[in-house]
């Protein structure tokens, strides 16, 4: 199939096929899935402005599928991903920023390369540190629905690394908000904002929706159940996501047919992933996280390698 906007020719098939494989990873753990379709849209020849525009496209109608799903299972927060919308786009901002120093050096594709390995070796490194002593500590992991009648899964989420965000809570910095849905009593605006600005900041650095760093954050920093991180997340995703998708398409860089195609294998991929997590308990989803990141290093070495931009 001819897509004259990017002037790529792609098996539709192909497409649907990326798109629900992302939507099943997005909805089940929460990312964009960036490091993923991004390579795939390039490996058949879509040119790399076309690859980040579209991508985005893609992700926004993935994320509000999957959204829609955990909304209705009562895992999102809605008020801690509206606050976090201020520090992501200012994230985003300074994350750009950054690229655009890098782009008058000759090493950008370089330090761009390593930043995200060693991020990604980290996170992968910590959660499986975290997730294999959690599950050993406290035998949780499997399905929430042994949970007690009428209790939400997220309220059996136990974590070797709870001190983590126990210290962040009694940082004493007003003003400071509570967050029912998550079942926080008290924590500084500032945390969640610098928290978000983290992620909007790897967001504009290394590209795509960065939920492979927010949504670790969001558990591990400010000890939001498994399950609520996953779906506030992918709210989040729906805002930052789409502010990048208008930046792009009235730069030209979004070939929307393509996104469309991807969209329809990713809306089924998307609910079937968001329906998964009621049958795993917070460390097993943590846990079968880890390989993600994983993808992304091996992603990012091949492209170094081979002298061009990996996504």
């Amino acid at each position: 199939m001819n897509f004259l906007i990017s002037g790529a020719h792609i098996s539709p098939i192909y497409l649907m096929g990326v798109g629900f494989i992302v939507g099943l990873l997005g909805g089940f753990f929460g990312v964009g899935g960036s490091f993923l379709a991004g390579p795939a849209l390039y490996a058949v020849g879509v040119p790399m402005n076309f690859v980040v525009g579209t991508d985005l496209a893609h992700i926004v109608g993935k994320s509000i599928v999957a959204a829609r799903k955990h909304r209705a299972l009562g895992n999102i927060d809605l008020k801690l991903g509206f606050i976090m919308v201020i520090g992501t786009i200012a994230g985003v901002e300074a994350g750009a920023q950054v690229i655009q120093w890098l782009k008058r050096t000759a090493h950008i594709d370089f330090a761009v390369g390593i930043t995200f390995i060693v991020v990604l070796l980290a996170i992968s490194g910590f959660m499986t540190w975290e997730s294999i002593k959690t599950i050993r500590l406290h035998g949780h992991g499997k399905s929430p629905t042994k949970s007690r009648r009428g209790e939400h899964p997220s309220k059996r989420d136990p974590s070797a690394a709870a001190h983590i965000a126990r210290f962040i809570h009694r940082i004493g910095v007003p003003p400071y908000i509570s967050l029912p849905v998550s079942g926080i009593e008290r924590i500084s605006l500032w945390a969640i904002l610098f928290v978000a600005f983290i992620g909007g900041f790897f967001s504009g650095f290394l590209g795509g929706g960065a939920g492979y760093i927010r949504m670790p954050c969001l558990i591990y920093l400010l000890g939001i159940p498994t399950h609520i991180a996953v779906g506030t997340d992918l709210f989040e995703i729906i805002i930052s996501a789409g502010y990048g998708t208008i930046t792009h398409a009235l730069k030209g860089n979004v070939d929307i047919l393509i996104a469309l195609v991807m969209h329809t294998g990713a809306a089924i991929g998307a609910q079937i992933g968001a329906t998964l997590t009621q049958f795993f308990g917070g460390p097993r989803i943590r846990l079968a996280f880890i390989p993600l990141p994983i993808i992304g290093i091996i992603i990012i070495i091949h492209g170094l390698l081979a002298a061009h931009p990996a996504k």
